[in-house]
């Protein structure tokens, strides 16, 4: 029985399409059954054909979060302990509405942080979405647990945060039941979006690690969903990223977004990276846009840092009680400098270490005790276990240490605020601190340091509370560890490695003593960026790019392929199509005069192979073909003619093009011709000694000599290393053959010089001549290659028919192996289909030999 994750690609050439994926379909709202569900398990996941136009008109959004932006609260007991709801102003999912027109809806989709009983989950569910157009997806509990405390802290935050699971201690060893989990809980989210979704007009945007792989299963269910996907935190470098036994599956998963978000480049260069060194991706930058080519589909990729909400904070700071709470904090610490840290209690923040540099600046400053004070709000930790209670029982020990060796009556150096603030307090904080410190050993963006640049900015009333006057120039001092996001942003800040204990000590008596002219240069830059660039400019950004990366989705045709998380749309140009076995079979046997092309290298021989000869079933179908009298069969290689030959010396009848069409040799006993005479090669002691010194330079790169061209081929160096040597190269040689006769390209692997006007659709145009000059017009073309030298011929093909070397009614296939941009009209998928379809052609001459059609004779080009 065929899957539904197959789509039918001989109907879809036919024009025979499926139906169409409109989400009209309804899934149950609540899910109540526990357990975990099998990735390979999906009722709802037909494949299918979706060309169907899609309107660009963006009228509504679905955002999708772990969390809905929502707060529960309960009335007392006397109300019966009854239910009701409000907004979360802290979400960030609710403070990027912000960013969209007024008359664009938005649906959010996401858990609640209650767990709700399985009898009233219906009528919460409704009122929710009447109320505040709310999906909550219902997981139960020992799910839940498997999923977020399971596989999303133990595994993906750790790891994300450069933390490998070493021991049983550190995240602890990995556990496939809560990658089952991660992937049952992402598809319980898929169905919840599916319930809501018109896929034709609505745009869905997922939030964060723990729906990576949610993009799959929506595309599954609809192969043209407009999908954004944006992490909050960061991405580790490939070397960390590798080590997750699931990483192929979460990349592939990430792929099917339209566009990928990320706060800073270091972590879209590492995402990039992963793609280039597990899946053989490279990615392109056109016009300031970073686009990765996926079977067909254009992944954009996006930087940009997320903001603060400038409305809510500045409404916080209008409140009568932080000004009062400003003044008392004021007098508090009169006669003191204020230097503040703010973090949640966990091992990545590097409160600890920031502790030991505080006591480093003491210990090296004794004119700062008694006078300087660091005050450091520990936020509630978001995770439990073992590494958190650690944490808080180092910092607590820590601070005891320096008020015992540093504090007197009436002073403590250091504050540790662990209970949970209000927003004004935070704010409050803020405002008399004169200099905030972020140390970070890693973190995905942290807007603390934002939020203390709006508020040292103030306003009337908390101007009075400090006692300044209206005139006086605000100023500010941020010390920010280079690791986290926001970092990069922040130019007038001094970064610091938070490792670097002493660096950190020298950068806050930095902070404390730069002239106050220099602090208000920095701030007034700081304030200008931060302003500017809120939650709404980012979510206004992201959703414009999303719109831009979705308008080719009416021009494409798509279907689906794979199974489980394997599954990707092949998306492809409406006249781009799969060349189908029965349709040129067909037209092989009614034609006469047929050329046929073929190019050597993934062609008619495996990439992936380890052996460099072709194997003995393409040599046999080849010797077939040519046996034929009504072929003309020509191989067309890069690779040189000796060894050409010897590779293909059974077969009598091929003719073989050598070094991209400079040797042509018509069958075994001819001659070899050169197509286009070259008479000066000195350019090659030029070219020669710098293409050895990137041998030299590049493990696993080597030079390859033909008589008419020099190749660097980098097949066996590192991808990464490799890459960047051939950017290199290209340049270099390009610079140093300026005024030489020459070309020199990138191919798949290799730099390659060679003369000017030798290429493979020189081969093309002398085959054509020749057969017109024999009187055998040609009335069936067939041409297949695979790189980027193989677009040559098919630029041939495709205009002989207006030159007239083709017969008026020829039946042409110029044909690419795999899904991607070409100037041929078909594909294939690989070798293997390359050869069935060969031995298709070599049988039809095969069984027209024995219907008692003419014998075969000679080669067309004997004299």
């Amino acid at each position: 029985m065929v899957s539904r994750s197959y789509s039918n690609l001989l109907d879809l050439a036919s024009g025979q399409f499926p139906s169409l994926c409109r989400g009209d379909k309804r899934f149950p709202r609540v899910k109540t059954v526990a357990g975990v569900l099998s990735e390979l398990d999906d009722e709802a996941s037909n494949s299918v054909s979706s060309d169907a136009p899609s309107s660009v008109n963006q009228e509504r959004v679905i955002i999708v979060g772990n969390q809905l932006p929502l707060r529960v609260h309960y009335k007392s007991e006397s109300d019966n302990g009854g239910r009701y709801f409000s907004w979360d102003q802290d979400s960030l999912l609710l403070q990027l509405k912000d960013g969209l027109a007024e008359d664009v809806e938005i649906v959010y989709v996401g858990c609640l942080r209650e767990q709700i009983d399985p009898s009233e989950q219906d009528g919460v569910a409704h009122t929710l979405f009447e109320n505040f157009k709310c999906v909550p997806t219902f997981l139960p509990p020992e799910l839940f647990t498997k999923f977020y405390h399971g596989f999303c802290k133990q595994h993906l935050w750790p790891l994300f945060h450069y933390m490998l699971p070493l021991s049983p201690d550190l995240g602890g060893r990995f556990d496939r039941s809560l990658w089952q989990a991660y992937v049952s809980v992402n598809k319980i989210f898929a169905d919840k979006v599916m319930e809501v979704i018109s896929p034709d007009d609505d745009y869905v945007w997922v939030h964060d690690y723990h729906l990576m792989v949610l993009p799959t299963f929506l595309r599954k269910r609809c192969n043209r969903v407009k999908l954004g996907f944006f992490l909050h935190s960061p991405f580790p470098s490939s070397e960390i990223y590798r080590t997750l036994p699931v990483r192929d599956e979460i990349l592939r998963a990430l792929l099917n977004s339209d566009l990928i978000g990320f706060h800073t480049f270091d972590y879209a260069r590492h995402f990039l990276s992963c793609c280039s060194r597990m899946l053989g991706l490279s990615y392109q930058s056109k016009r300031g846009y970073i686009s990765l080519e996926y079977y067909g589909r254009t992944v954009s990729i996006k930087i940009l840092p997320v903001g603060i909400h400038m409305g809510q904070l500045k409404s916080v700071m209008n409140l009568p009680e932080t000004e009062v709470r400003v003044a008392e904090l004021r007098e508090q610490f009169k006669g003191q400098t204020v230097m503040l840290g703010v973090d949640d209690m966990d091992i990545f923040k590097g409160i600890s270490l920031k502790l030991l540099a505080m006591e480093q600046l003491l210990l090296q400053h004794p004119d700062k005790r008694g006078k300087v004070v660091l005050v450091q709000i520990a936020n509630p930790a978001r995770g439990r276990g073992k590494d958190v209670q650690e944490v808080q029982s180092e910092t607590s020990v820590t601070v005891k240490r320096i008020n015992a060796m540093f504090g007197k009556a009436g002073y403590r150096p250091v504050i540790l605020i662990d209970t949970p603030l209000q927003f004004y307090e935070r704010i409050a904080y803020y405002v008399i601190a004169e200099c905030c410190l972020v140390t970070a050993v890693r973190d995905g963006m942290n807007l603390i340091p934002y939020e203390y640049v709006i508020s040292r900015q103030g306003n009337e009333n908390l101007d009075r509370a400090l006692g300044l006057g209206p005139t006086v120039p605000k100023k500010s001092m941020l010390v920010v560890s280079e690791f986290i996001g926001c970092s990069p942003s922040l130019s007038g800040a001094v970064r610091v490695n938070p490792w670097n204990i002493d660096s950190v000590a020298e950068a806050m008596e930095s902070g404390l003593t730069i002239p106050d002219s220099e602090k208000q240069l920095r701030h007034e830059k700081h304030h200008r960026f931060v302003s500017t660039h809120d939650v709404a400019f980012w979510a206004r950004s992201f959703l414009q790019d999303l719109e831009r990366a979705c308008r080719e989705h009416v021009k494409r045709r798509c279907w689906g392929i794979g199974f489980g998380l394997g599954f990707r749309v092949i998306a492809l140009d409406p006249s781009f199509r799969k060349l189908s076995l029965e349709h040129i079979v067909s037209a092989y046997k009614r034609t006469k005069n047929r050329a046929i092309l073929l190019d050597c290298d993934g062609t008619m021989m495996m990439q992936s192979s380890v052996s460099t000869n072709p194997n003995v079933e393409a040599v046999k179908v080849l010797n077939s073909l040519c046996k034929d009298s009504k072929n003309v069969v020509f191989l067309v290689s890069g690779k040189d003619k000796r060894k050409l030959s010897e590779w293909f010396s059974s077969c009598e009848n091929l003719g073989i093009a050598a070094e991209h069409g400079y040797f042509v040799r018509y069958d075994n006993d001819a001659d070899w011709e050169i197509c286009k005479p070259i008479s000066n090669f000195d350019w090659k002691h030029v070219a020669e000694p710098v293409m050895q010194l990137y041998a030299e330079t590049t493990d696993g790169s080597f030079i390859e000599t033909k008589e008419s061209a020099l190749v660097w081929n980098y097949r066996y160096a590192d991808r990464d290393f490799g890459s960047c040597q051939a950017k290199e190269l290209l340049d270099h040689l390009e610079s140093v053959l300026a005024n030489e006769p020459v070309s020199v390209k990138s191919g798949q692997y290799i730099v390659e010089v060679k003369p000017q006007g030798i290429n493979k659709g020189l081969v093309a145009e002398r085959l054509f001549a020749t057969m017109q000059q024999k009187g055998m017009l040609p009335d069936f073309v067939l041409c297949i290659g695979d790189d980027r030298s193989d677009e040559d011929m098919f630029e041939v093909i495709s205009s002989a028919r207006t030159t007239s070397s083709l017969s008026p009614v020829a039946e042409v296939f110029a044909c690419t192996v795999g899904q991607k941009p070409s100037k041929a009209k078909y594909y294939v998928e690989d070798t293997s289909e390359i050869l069935r379809m060969l031995e298709g052609l070599a049988s039809a001459s095969e069984q027209a030999t024995t219907n008692g059609l003419p014998p075969s004779k000679q080669g067309i080009f004997d004299k």
